[in-house]
């Protein structure tokens, strides 16, 4: 029997789940699932993770994200493709924009004209009012791609509710999926997803009662368990929703910004050109031995590994903070470059430390060059306000790093 978990809860939905996203990705692999969804509130925090372990183990990774809508709506959405992830990303931002930290606040009409490409899901919740109207609402926003879930965990009356809405998935024609919540990995968990929700509601646990989950039936289950709790075409339908989903994480790629180019050049025409020029400021009594056969090497790596926009717009920045006098330097393995001398980002010359290109980039390497650069901490403001003038808001943003 095929099997793809599609509600998973991990700790970066804060005081609410109780497990890694990786201890889910391991557990699920060891369990024999076809795929894992990842569906944090209102959130994609934890999906780097689970694409690590997920790559670790070539297993499938779905990204979704769960949102309890204004009108009490309890919705998944699922990104089967980059652009689905690009819409889910863009609501997601929304949502926890027109909010307070920490919150969010997500209208149903937001992801019916956002999410044009988004699986949904319908969380059945038990002993819900199931109101003809919002059925039709949801199924006229999400024709082809609305699913009923059905999410069981042991608590009274589950059977004869999942007849309400087997009914309501006849009539509507709205398929049911089997679509039990996860809110650890294993049920050893239990205890601390008590603590965590006993924090989360700022009260002494012997305080809780019924607040806490009532049982410890939220986590990833065998496939033998599953089989006892849920019709096998709901369990099948978990397995159609997968392989709807060829989104990979491997598919992002930064972005930059086009308009550095002159009309009529190709980024590399442009940055030997900036090049060629900052060579001739630099050794303006002729170029010294060697630095030539340096920078053409530079530029073969640059152009085969498409990094050409990159050096042009950190280009593009330290020259605003010059231009303004701005004291600026660059850093770190970016030193060893001789194009980021010429292009005026580090200071320090080539025939001044032995140059080792290949710690800054290498096709081995396989991945993105990284140019440090500091700012005169007086003025960094003005460098910041440059790059969201320049490259507008929607475009640049501010990014946290939370050392662990």
């Amino acid at each position: 029997m095929r099997y793809a978990h599609l509600h998973t809860t991990t700790n970066y939905t804060f005081l609410t789940g109780a497990s890694h996203p990786q201890e889910y990705v391991y557990h699920a692999h060891e369990l024999g699932y076809d795929a894992i969804a990842i569906t944090d509130e209102c959130s994609l925090a934890g999906v780097v993770k689970a694409f690590v372990a997920a790559e670790e183990l070539n297993a499938k990774l779905i990204i979704g994200s769960r949102f309890n809508l204004s009108n009490g709506m309890r919705l998944i959405a699922i990104a089967p493709s980059r652009i689905a992830y690009a819409e889910l990303s863009g609501f997601i931002t929304l949502a926890r924009r027109r909010a307070v930290k920490g919150e969010y606040e997500a209208h149903f009409e937001d992801l019916r004209f956002r999410s044009r490409s988004c699986l949904i899901i319908w969380v059945a919740n038990l002993n819900e009012t199931i109101s003809d109207e919002v059925a039709t609402e949801l199924t006229n926003a999400f024709k082809g791609r609305l699913w009923i879930g059905i999410n069981h965990q042991l608590h009274g009356g589950e059977q004869s509710d999942f007849a309400r809405w087997q009914t309501l998935c006849i009539e509507k024609d709205i398929p049911l999926v089997a679509c039990g919540e996860a809110l650890m990995h294993s049920n050893d968990r239990k205890p601390l997803q008590d603590v965590i929700t006993a924090i989360r509601n700022n009260t002494p646990l012997q305080e809780m009662g019924t607040q806490l989950e009532l049982n410890g039936e939220a986590y990833l289950k065998s496939i033998h368990q599953l089989a006892k709790l849920y019709p096998p075409e709901l369990l099948e339908e978990t397995c159609r929703i997968a392989d709807l989903c060829h989104f990979s994480m491997t598919e992002l790629r930064y972005q930059y910004p086009r308009e550095l180019v002159p009309e009529g050049l190709t980024p590399i025409q442009h940055l030997r050109n900036l090049v060629a020029k900052g060579k001739h400021e630099r050794w303006p009594q002729g170029i010294p031995d060697g630095i030539n056969e340096l920078i053409e090497k530079e530029l073969f790596l640059i152009e085969e590994l498409e990094y050409e926009y990159y050096f042009l717009t950190v280009h593009d920045i330290v020259r605003f903070a010059r231009q303004q006098r701005i004291l600026c330097q660059g850093r770190g393995s970016a030193a060893n470059s001789v194009v980021c001398y010429c292009l005026f980002v580090t200071e320090i010359a080539p025939g001044q430390i032995g140059v080792l290109f290949e710690r800054f980039i290498s096709q081995e390497r396989d991945e993105p060059p990284d140019i440090d650069v500091d700012f005169q901490h007086q003025r960094r403001e003005e460098v910041i306000q440059y790059i969201y003038h320049q490259y507008c808001r929607e475009r640049a943003v501010s990014a946290a790093t939370l050392t662990t």
